[in-house]
C-alpha cells in the first residue's frame, strides 16, 4: 500500500496555483519519460509523483489540486520511501555531491523547452527591477529609516550596471531560457537510504514550486549564496561571513561533471558571476524590505532586515576577491 505526502499551496505566494501545478506536471513528466527510457527500474523514486485528487476539476492540470471551503489549496504527491535529506553542504565532498545532483537535473532536462514554463513568481530574478524597487523606496525613503543605511543603499545602487548584466545577456539571446530550480538548497536534494556505504546515493530533487524559466548561473548563484557562506544568513558579526571557496569549487566540479556536453560557453562563462549576482540581489530585496518597513520578510527584531542586508552585501564582497 503506497503511502502519500499531503501539502498545503501556499497561495498568497503562489498566486497563479493552476500555473505553478502544470510546471510541475510538465518537468516531473518529462524527467520520468527520460528515467523509463534509460530503463530504471525505481521511477516512482527517482522523480516525484503527481497524485490527481479532483477528478471533477475543468482542466487537467486542476485534477492535481483542491481548493476546500476556506480557500485553501492542497495538493499530492507519492511519498518516496526509505530517503533522506541533508541540511548543509558541510564539507567539500558533501559540495560536489550536491553540485552533482542538481547538475543531473538539469541534464534530464536540457531539451526542454524552458520558456514554456509558466513564471510562476513574475520576475523572481529579474535584477534590474530589484534594482528599481530600491531605488524607489530610498527616494520615497517611506518609513524614515534611510539615515542609518543610506552608505549600504549606495553602495548597491553604485553596482546596478554590473549585476543587471545577466539580464541584458537573456534579452540579447546570447543566454538560452532553461528549466531552473530557483531553491537550490542541499535540502532540496532526497538521497536513498538503502545504499549503505561513505557516499550518499541521490534519488531526486524535490521542491519545484519555484521552477520556472531561468538562466543556469541562477541555480548555481543559489546553491553557493545559501550552501556555502560561512555565516548564517543574518549573521550580526560581519567579520565571521565569507564565502568558503573550497564548497565553491567542490559544487562546480560536480555540476559541470553533468553538464557540461550540453551547457553553452556563455553559460559556464557566467557561473562564477551567479553567486555574486544572488548575494547582490538579495542584499537588495533585505534593505528594500527594512526601508519600506518589514513589509514582506518575516522578522524577529526591527534591524533584521538589515542585518540580513549588510550580512549579504559583506558575503558579496568576499567573493569579489575570488570570483
Amino acid at each position: 500500500m503506497p503511502s502519500w505526502l499531503l501539502q498545503q499551496i501556499n497561495h498568497n505566494i503562489f498566486k497563479n496555483v493552476e500555473g505553478l501545478t502544470g510546471n510541475i506536471l510538465k518537468v516531473t513528466a518529462h524527467i520520468r519519460k527520460k528515467l523509463e527510457e534509460s530503463g530504471e527500474l525505481e521511477t516512482d523514486r527517482k522523480v516525484l509523483t503527481p497524485v490527481a485528487i479532483n477528478p471533477g476539476a475543468q482542466s487537467e492540470t486542476g485534477k492535481y489540486f483542491y481548493k476546500d471551503t476556506n480557500g485553501n489549496y492542497w495538493r499530492v504527491f507519492l511519498f518516496i520511501e526509505d530517503s533522506y535529506s541533508y541540511e548543509r553542504m558541510e564539507n567539500p565532498q558533501m559540495a560536489f555531491i550536491s553540485g552533482k545532483s542538481f547538475g543531473s537535473f538539469h541534464k534530464m532536462l536540457e531539451d526542454f523547452p524552458g520558456e514554456t514554463l509558466c513564471e510562476v513568481l513574475p520576475g523572481f530574478h529579474y535584477t534590474p527591477g530589484r534594482i528599481e524597487n530600491l531605488r524607489k523606496t530610498v527616494t520615497a525613503n517611506p518609513v524614515g529609516r534611510l539615515e542609518e543605511c543610506r552608505s549600504l543603499a549606495e553602495q548597491l545602487l553604485s553596482r546596478a550596471d554590473e549585476f543587471s548584466e545577466i539580464a541584458r545577456m537573456g534579452e540579447r539571446g546570447e543566454l538560452p531560457l532553461r528549466v531552473v530550480h530557483q531553491d537550490t538548497k542541499l535540502n532540496n536534494v532526497l538521497f536513498d537510504s538503502r545504499v549503505t556505504g561513505n557516499k550518499p546515493s541521490m534519488l531526486c530533487i524535490v521542491d519545484l514550486d519555484t521552477v520556472m524559466p531561468g538562466y543556469i548561473c541562477y541555480d548555481v548563484g543559489d546553491a553557493i549564496r545559501s550552501g556555502a557562506n560561512r555565516a548564517d544568513e543574518d549573521e550580526k558579526e560581519l567579520s565571521k561571513v565569507g564565502v568558503d571557496i573550497e564548497l565553491y569549487r567542490s559544487f562546480v566540479q560536480g555540476f559541470l561533471e553533468e553538464t557540461r556536453d550540453f551547457l553553452t560557453e556563455r553559460e559556464i562563462a557566467t557561473i562564477p558571476m551567479g553567486p555574486k549576482l544572488l548575494a547582490y540581489e538579495q542584499s537588495v530585496r533585505f534593505l528594500d524590505d527594512y526601508l519600506a518597513g518589514d513589509t514582506y520578510y518575516k522578522t524577529n527584531y526591527k534591524e533584521h532586515n538589515l542585518v540580513r542586508a549588510k550580512a549579504q552585501f559583506k558575503l558579496l564582497e568576499s567573493m569579489d576577491s575570488y570570483l
